[in-house]
């Protein structure tokens, strides 16, 4: 909520005329008011009973009060929408809403908030097509797959926020698909003070983020020795060997037993060693997404979600060097900010035709790839399986 200066005049044709965002209504007991007021001011006209003029007075009274208060409820009230990263389909994420108010003398009660995640189309809004000719099995499957990617929730404030205090809310889904997603915090509302009103107004607040593939469990095959490169026992990259590779500043999470003292104490600066890998076993995780090779989506989904899996299962074993997507060059993965790169691009990937000109930079690239370089491959109708130089490696 934008603040804005103060005005007698203002508040007044705030409450005669509110803005078109804001949604007043009334509940159950609202109605019930209301009803019972029109029956005592009948009642009080015909019988001209002083008596039933004050209760009609006090039930009037009683609802106006009732709009000014949860308009006082709403002032001054901020709030910041916060997603923990990275999301994952078929993972819980959170959704965390940051609340502050700072007002200075009265709290602020039961809140509540309508929250959304939609799944966003990759590439933006579609042509409108008209449903006229369309099947109903087909207009029902989707808007079920519109359902699917979609998901609601309305949290509530379970505390009051003091004045000039802070509070946090928080709302757990899981994204059921994989690509650019937007939370957005919808329409705020508030039954206080007495339930007789029900007042919402629509809050422009929402956050863009991108939803990784799925993890999957697939099956490891046995596999002749993988070949090396020419050169020495030691690779230079970060591992953890027992050859000096570098020294570099110490960084939160370093292990104090890589401080390398007799530098630090010269430069007057941190210093850890960093050592040279032993491991030679790497490979090159490629990416092939042409649509004449992935004809069903459900099969070119779980090569996405294989290709996520296995490269984070290499990472951790420090046995992924390079990752690459089609015609592109050969990415190296040193840290793990390059492999949340990759995961970022798988996340946003779509089947391509392939043209003349792509279809002779894939070529060039495979020919320069590095030895064990592993690619995906239909197995069956729905399996996926991973080749490392046509070695069967793994399967999905």
């Amino acid at each position: 909520m934008k603040g804005r200066r103060f005005t007698w005049s203002g508040l007044l044709w705030s409450l005669i005329y509110p803005r078109r965002t804001q949604r007043i209504g009334l509940t159950a007991s609202g109605v019930l008011l209301i009803a019972l007021s029109f029956g005592i001011g009948l009642a009080a006209y015909n019988a001209g009973n002083n008596i039933l003029f004050i209760t009609l007075a006090l039930l009037l009274g009683c609802l106006v009060l009732s709009g000014v208060l949860s308009w006082l409820n709403f002032r001054r009230v901020r709030w910041r929408l916060k997603v923990a990263a990275p999301l994952r389909v078929g993972q819980e994420a959170v959704v965390t809403l940051e609340l502050r108010s700072e007002k200075r003398v009265l709290p602020t009660y039961g809140l509540w908030f309508d929250l959304a995640a939609r799944a966003m189309a990759f590439g933006g809004p579609g042509k409108a097509e008209t449903t006229f000719s369309a099947r109903s099995e087909d207009v029902k499957a989707a808007l079920a797959q519109i359902e699917a990617a979609e998901a609601r929730e309305q949290v509530f404030l379970d505390t009051r926020i003091d004045a000039e205090g802070e509070a946090r809310v928080e709302w757990v889904f899981k994204p059921q698909r994989r690509g650019p997603l937007r939370v957005e915090l919808e329409r705020v509302g508030s039954l206080f003070p007495f339930g007789f009103l029900k007042k919402s107004f629509a809050a422009a607040e929402s956050v863009e983020v991108l939803v990784w593939p799925a993890a999957v469990e697939y099956r490891r095959f046995v596999v002749p020795a993988a070949r090396q490169q020419a050169g020495g026992e030691r690779v230079s990259r970060v591992g953890g060997g027992s050859d000096l590779l570098a020294l570099r500043r110490y960084e939160l999470g370093d292990s104090h037993r890589l401080i390398h003292w007799k530098a630090s104490a010269r430069t007057r600066r941190l210093l850890v060693r960093q050592f040279a890998a032993e491991n030679r076993e790497e490979y090159a995780v490629w990416v092939d997404t042409r649509d004449e090779r992935w004809v069903r989506a459900e099969q070119f989904e779980l090569m996405l979600s294989f290709a996520a899996t296995l490269a984070e299962d290499l990472f951790r074993g420090e046995k992924l060097a390079s990752v690459a997507i089609d015609a592109e060059p050969p990415q190296p993965v040193r840290r793990v900010r390059d492999l949340e790169a990759f995961l970022d691009r798988l996340a946003a990937v779509e089947p391509r035709a392939e043209t003349r000109e792509a279809k002779a930079a894939r070529g060039r690239a495979v020919a320069g790839a590095r030895r064990n370089l592993v690619t995906f491959a239909p197995e069956g109708p729905r399996g996926v399986e991973a080749l490392v130089d046509g070695r069967r490696l793994a399967a999905a």
